[in-house]
C-alpha cells in the first residue's frame, strides 16, 4: 500500500510540475479541465443522484467544461478575467455564507441542491487554477504549498497534541490542536516568504510589499482556515454517501476530490484576493 501510494504521488508530482511550468496556457487549461470533470464525476456519486441523474449531471458538466475552455481560448484576457472574478466571488460567498452553516448544522441537502453546490465547489477552482498560473506558475505553487503545509502541520500537531475533537461527527481524526498547528505552520511559512520577498525579487514580492508583509500573512491564515472547511465539507459528503474515499482513481490516494478538497476552498478565494489587489 505504501509503495503504491509513493509511486502514485511521484507520478502526480512529475505530471503536475511538467504541466505547470512547461505546458502552454491552452494545454494547462485542458489538463485542469480533466481534473475538474473527474471531480464532477466523484461529486455526482456523493450527492445522492441516481444513475440517470449522474448521467445528466456529467453531460451538463461536460458542456460547462467545453464552454469554459472556449472562453479561455477565444475571449479577450480582460473579459475572461472579469467573468472569472464573478465565479470567484460566488465561490467565496459559498464557502463563507453556505459551507460554514452546512457543516455547523450538518445539513443533508437533497440531491439536486447538493449537485449544484458541487459546481460551486469545482468550477471556480478551475478558474483559479488557470488565473493563478497565468499570473505565474510560482504564484500558483506558493498558494498550493500553503494548503500542503497546513495539512502536514495539522497532521503532526494533531498526532502529538490532539485532544479536543474538531468535528467528530464529520472527521473524527481532526482536532483543534491540529488546526492550531496548521495556523502556526502557515504563519511560519508566511514569515519566511516575507523575509525572502523583501531580500530579493521573487514572483510574490509585490504581495508582501505592504506593511512588512503582515496583511499577506493574515490573508494566508484566513486561507489556512478555509482549507479546513474544504476538507471537512468533502468528508461530510463522503460520510453521507457511506464512502471512505471519493473514488479509487488515484491508487493509494483515493480520488481526485480527496487530493484537492482543501484547494477547492482556498484557491478561488486566493485568486480573487490577488486579482482585486492588482486592480
Amino acid at each position: 500500500m505504501l509503495r503504491t501510494r509513493v509511486i502514485t504521488a511521484v507520478v502526480i508530482l512529475l505530471v503536475l510540475v511538467g504541466m505547470l511550468f512547461f505546458a502552454p496556457a491552452s494545454a494547462w487549461g485542458l489538463f485542469v479541465l480533466a481534473i475538474a470533470l473527474a471531480a464532477c464525476w466523484e461529486w455526482s456519486r456523493l450527492c445522492g443522484l441516481g444513475r440517470a441523474g449522474q448521467s445528466i449531471y456529467l453531460v451538463l458538466s461536460g458542456a460547462l467544461a467545453g464552454a469554459a475552455w472556449i472562453m479561455q481560448l477565444r475571449l479577450p484576457e480582460s473579459l475572461f478575467r472579469d467573468i472569472a472574478l464573478v465565479e470567484l466571488a460566488f465561490a467565496a460567498a459559498f464557502w463563507i455564507v453556505v459551507a460554514l452553516p452546512w457543516l455547523r448544522f450538518k445539513w443533508r441537502p437533497s440531491p439536486v441542491p447538493a449537485a449544484l453546490a458541487g459546481w460551486l465547489v469545482i468550477w471556480p477552482t478551475w478558474f483559479a487554477f488557470v488565473l493563478l498560473r497565468d499570473i505565474g506558475p510560482w504564484v500558483l505553487l506558493a498558494t498550493a504549498a500553503l494548503v500542503w503545509i497546513a495539512d502536514v502541520a495539522a497532521y503532526f500537531a494533531g498526532r502529538r497534541f490532539g485532544k479536543r475533537k474538531l468535528a467528530p461527527a464529520i472527521s473524527p481524526g481532526k482536532s483543534w490542536e491540529g488546526v492550531y498547528g496548521a495556523l502556526a505552520g502557515v504563519a511560519l511559512y508566511g514569515v519566511v516568504l516575507a523575509i525572502v520577498a523583501r531580500s530579493m525579487p521573487t514572483p510574490v514580492s509585490d504581495l508582501f510589499a505592504p506593511l512588512l508583509g503582515i496583511p499577506a500573512i493574515v490573508a494566508m491564515l484566513v486561507l489556512a482556515g478555509l482549507s479546513v472547511v474544504g476538507d471537512l465539507l468533502e468528508s461530510w459528503m463522503k460520510r453521507g454517501a457511506g464512502r471512505k474515499d471519493s473514488s479509487a482513481l488515484l491508487p493509494g490516494h483515493g480520488g481526485v476530490l480527496d487530493r484537492i478538497d482543501a484547494l477547492t476552498s482556498t484557491l478561488p478565494v486566493a485568486a480573487l484576493a490577488i486579482l482585486l489587489a492588482a486592480r
